[in-house]
């Protein structure tokens, strides 16, 4: 059950979804206040389709005049939302992987002052992740492991699932000019929430795969996602131990990064040099740059230690829900 006075809503990026999108529709229930499609310059015409064939007066349709991706047809979706002062805005995909009858689990933790946004974990339950593609399977997993360290929520997994609810009061506090309109939208997401400092938690539900194209290339996609992954782990420790705070980590994280760079160095031209010259190279020298070495990758692994602590625990709109 949901609160009577929480309005929730769901947003749908339309493009190619035509043969799933009505069947998706009709199994949202009731307690949704509002469903936006989104038409994202869909070639099929979806917002046409659904208009024609979809009576349900709770549907609103919203047409971009170009494609601006999942992530810009999600955001057009949230501004709509906010402008009707929705609550809780759920992010559900129209090509029927997604489960509606889940809506409910994804929105209880917010209703419930557990989180600020919520978002889908196929990996929870081991005995059916065998249902996923192996090649999707190893390549989210590696995914998962960029995103712990580029966002800072080491908790989470599963960083590529588009199946996600949130707040209001954090969706309008977004950067939507700053977030990557495409493929990187869930993962750019997650860094956006962290700079605000919001809760995120995952949401067990099942992998399910049909007869659906993914139009995700991994070739095309690993140097830029490499590149976003690593700027946004830069901005992310800028903003949060130098610029809005300081701690032990903020002098451990550049200490040890300069010991492992001098251990490795010096160790590396003395090497060499020993190598060339066949002179053997005092035992001085190598724990001069061994110690280093220890050091700076413990320097690092305490800083990891805080990071991972540091997690958001306390969610953003809590006094709000308290309030309604």
């Amino acid at each position: 059950m949901t609160h009577p006075t929480i309005r929730i809503a769901v947003v749908i990026p339309c493009y190619r979804v035509k043969e799933h999108i009505l069947g998706v529709i009709d199994q949202i229930g009731m307690e949704i206040s509002r469903i936006y499609i989104i038409d994202d310059n869909c070639p099929d015409h979806s917002g046409d389709f659904v208009a024609e064939n979809c009576k349900d007066k709770r549907i609103t349709i919203i047409r971009n005049i170009e494609n601006k991706g999942v992530g810009g047809a999600v955001i057009e979706g949230y501004k709509a939302a906010i402008a009707e002062e929705m609550d809780i805005m759920i992010k559900l995909d129209g090509d029927g992987q997604m489960d509606p009858r889940l809506i409910l689990d994804f929105v209880a933790p917010i209703i419930n002052g557990q989180a600020d946004y919520t978002k889908g974990n196929r990996f929870f339950d081991l005995r059916k992740i065998q249902a996923m593609p192996k090649a999707r399977l190893l390549g989210n997993a590696a995914l998962s492991f960029m995103t712990k360290l580029s966002s800072g929520y080491w908790d989470l997994f599963d960083p590529t699932n588009g199946y996600t609810a949130i707040h209001s009061d954090i969706a309008r506090h977004l950067q939507y000019d700053k977030i990557s309109q495409r493929y990187f939208f869930e993962t750019d997401m997650l860094f956006q929430l962290n700079i605000l400092r919001a809760v995120v938690i995952d949401i067990p539900m099942d992998a399910k795969y049909g007869n659906e194209m993914s139009h995700l290339k991994i070739s095309k996609i690993i140097g830029e996602f490499l590149f976003k992954h690593l700027k946004n782990l830069c901005k992310r420790i800028f903003y949060n131990y130098y610029l809005r705070d300081m701690s032990l980590a903020s002098f451990e994280l550049p200490l040890g990064g300069c010991m492992l760079i001098f251990g490795f160095v010096f160790g590396l031209y003395h090497w060499l040099f020993s190598s060339h010259s066949g002179i053997i190279t005092p035992l001085g020298t190598v724990m001069l740059s061994v110690l280093p070495l220890i050091l700076g990758f413990q320097l690092i692994l305490a800083f990891l230690a805080y990071d991972i602590a540091s997690v958001p625990r306390r969610p953003l709109h809590l006094n709000t829900i308290k309030d309604k």
